[in-house]
This record gives C-alpha cells, structure tokens and sequence, in this order.
C-alpha cells in the first residue's frame, strides 16, 4: 500500500461571510496580510507567492465551506482520489471559475469533516507580484500554510478520516480544560509540520462546544517581531484577542489567537518544531498536561462566554454531525 505522508501539504481556506469589510480591515490592519478585492463579494488574502491562501465569499455561512490541499504529484493525487472513490464518496471536478479564485490549475472536491468540503489539487498559481503585508514574512513551504483545528462529536472518526485519506501520524495529545469543558486533543501531522490537523473533543460526553467547522487556523509568521507587532495592530483595531501570548509544551510554537470576523479563531504563530526525519524515525507520541507551558490566558472570558459554549454544546447533542461514514474505521486510530 502506497504511503502518501510527507506529499500533503494545507495549501488554502474557503471562507463564506457577509462581513467582508471586517474581514479586510482584520487580515490587512490588524494580522498584515496581503489582501486583493477581486470584486465587491469576493476576496482573497496572500501569506507567500501564491494567489491564495484565503478565499473570502459573500455568503451567509458566516464559516469556513472548504479546506484546499495540496498533493504532490499525480501518482500521490490517484492514490488518494481512488481511497476516495472506492468507498463510494460522490466526487467533483472544480470548474473553471472555482479553480482561478483558488488560485489552483484544477481541483477535485468530496465531502470533509462537519459539513465543509475537501478539495484536493496539484498545481498551484504563483504571482510575481510583490506581497504589500505589515510582516516579514510567513513561514509555508514543505510545511504548507498552518494548520487547523476542529472540535467534534465524533473524534475517532475525524481521526480516521485524515489517516484514510492523507496516511496522518499522531504526534502528541494535550489534555484541557477550556471553560467549563474538559478537552482532549490529538494532534495529527500529514508532512513536516507537527500538525496539520487537531482534534477536539469533550471528554466523556458526545457534544460539541463550537458552532464553526474549526475553532481556529494557524499561520506561521517568520520573525517574533512579527507576532509581536501583530498581537498589537489586533489589539489596537478593535478586535477580540481570545488568548493571550503563550507557549505549547508539544510543537514549542509561542503564539496568540484572536477571533476572525467569522467566529472562528486565528492563532498567529513563530517557530513551531520541526519533525526532522531524523526525529521522525524514532518519534513516540507523548500526552501532555495542559495547552502551555506558560501563557495563553484567556482575555475577558467571562460568564456570558461560558454559558454560550454550553448552550452550543447542548445544542450540538441534539442534531447529527456532519460525518463521512465511508472512511469512518475507528479500529485504525489509537482511542
């Protein structure tokens, strides 16, 4: 059986909102990313070289509606695509027009996790056109954009769903207590990055405390400056930091997360580890005692933020999930 990991990279995020003009002053002003306004309903941030890492939609989701990644080469893109097929999940090739604002040659897309599309793709668009950003730089690459972070019902199963399709190592857990809810979180990386995709999920209980399909994404940011001046320019806008600076005792990221205009997180991020394949070859995953070594205090979470995440995790128990049942095997992941 072929091994994809290591081909796999995050490469972009589709956002449907109908606040666009918060969302330009958040990634221009205050994160300082690149932002182009292709029309009056649709934008696009740039961290690098590509077209796109953010695709903003007018839309009513007021949620992230798909996860672009990147695959390789082709003989890993039919890898994937036949574990898709052969399980019988409907898939769909891009048009024309959704493939140019993803800034990608073509794309195939399938059902993800809660609702949200999975887009897979092999070329993306580069522009030599200069980045106008307030950073330095974003460290992407073999590591891809960042990562993302979703909360579910169904943890085993979201688990299984990225080691189906993309072959996802487990690198660590992180046991939490966020509110009032106990957390345990698995982190699991498909290249390089010490993870790509974590997940959430309340202990001994089958709800969801997070309305969005993530509870947040990462970027990587080159310089700690970078953040620095970032967690400034955020606090001075007028938007809502959610945690404050800290740092992670598994990946040793230090980075701050602040709310997106769309409610979900963004957590800015420097110097996150690296798996080496040196470190890979004898790489144990470990369980840690908390989401930091130091920091990462919550900023004005109050009683009114503990209640609305228990009346959504009340109300997430009381409707299904979006899964995807054909590549649910539970059997294959560490419980």
């Amino acid at each position: 059986m072929t091994d994809v990991f290591g081909n796999v990279h995050l490469g972009y995020l589709v956002v449907q909102t109908q606040r666009l003009t918060d969302w330009r002053r958040f990634g221009a002003d205050a994160v300082g990313l690149h932002v182009d306004e292709l029309t009056p309903d649709t934008t696009r941030f740039r961290l690098d070289d590509r077209e796109c890492r953010f695709l903003l939609q007018r839309g009513t989701a007021e949620d992230v509606t798909a996860l672009g990644w990147q695959v390789d080469d082709h003989e890993t893109f039919d890898v994937i695509l036949e574990r898709v097929t052969s399980r019988g999940l409907p898939v769909r090739e891009g048009t024309p027009d959704e493939c140019a604002l993803r800034g990608v040659e073509r794309l195939w897309r399938f059902p993800g996790p809660k609702g949200a599309a999975t887009e897979i793709f092999t070329t993306p668009l580069t522009t030599p056109s200069p980045l106008v950003m307030r950073n330095s730089a974003f460290v992407t690459g073999e590591s891809g954009m960042g990562h993302v972070a979703i909360t579910s019902k169904d943890v085993l199963g979201l688990h299984s769903y990225y080691s189906t399709l993309f072959d996802a190592r487990l690198s660590d857990f992180i046991l939490e207590r966020i509110g009032p809810m106990d957390l345990r979180i698995r982190f699991l990386r498909v290249n390089e990055r010490h993870h790509s995709v974590a997940v959430a999920g309340v202990r001994r209980l089958a709800v969801d405390p997070i309305r969005t399909v993530i509870q947040h994404v990462n970027v990587q940011v080159a310089e700690l400056d970078d953040m620095v001046a970032a967690h400034e320019r955020v606090t001075a806008e007028g938007f809502k930091m959610m945690w404050s600076v800290g740092q992670h005792p598994n990946d040793r990221s230090i980075s701050f997360y602040c709310q997106t205009p769309s409610g979900f997180e963004l957590e800015v991020g420097w110097s996150p580890l690296v798996v080496t394949e040196e470190l890979e070859s004898t790489w144990e995953p470990t369980t840690y005692q908390g989401i930091s070594l130091w920091g990462h205090t919550p900023v004005g979470e109050d009683i009114i933020h503990k209640m609305g995440m228990v009346r959504q995790a009340l109300r997430s128990a009381r409707y299904a999930e979006g899964t995807v049942p054909e590549l649910r095997d539970p059997a294959s992941v560490p419980a």
